[in-house]
């Protein structure tokens, strides 16, 4: 996380949450996970992101930072898609 993020204070009210019973929580459209799907689950980690300088137009920079957080996943989301299509095509 970077430290321009962090510093940042969360608009969720931690002690309201913390006051409140779980037993509110209607869990009846989500399935209980058993025994069996621990045993066949597999931790993934993220595939590490390579830091790189980039230059690119200021509109398109501007177009993807109104978005406020996570442009940058997005603008790799994109690329990566591009990359894609264009395997399919050669």
């Amino acid at each position: 996380m970077s430290g321009k993020n962090s510093r940042k204070r969360s608009a969720t009210d931690r002690e309201y949450l913390a006051s409140e019973s779980d037993k509110g929580i209607d869990f009846s459209d989500i399935p209980r996970l058993g025994a069996d799907f621990w045993r066949k689950a597999t931790l993934r980690m993220p595939q590490r992101k390579e830091s790189v300088t980039l230059r690119l137009d200021p509109d398109v920079l501007a177009w993807f930072r109104r978005s406020k957080r996570g442009y940058q996943t997005r603008i790799n989301a994109v690329l990566r898609s591009y990359v894609q299509a264009a395997k399919k095509v050669s």
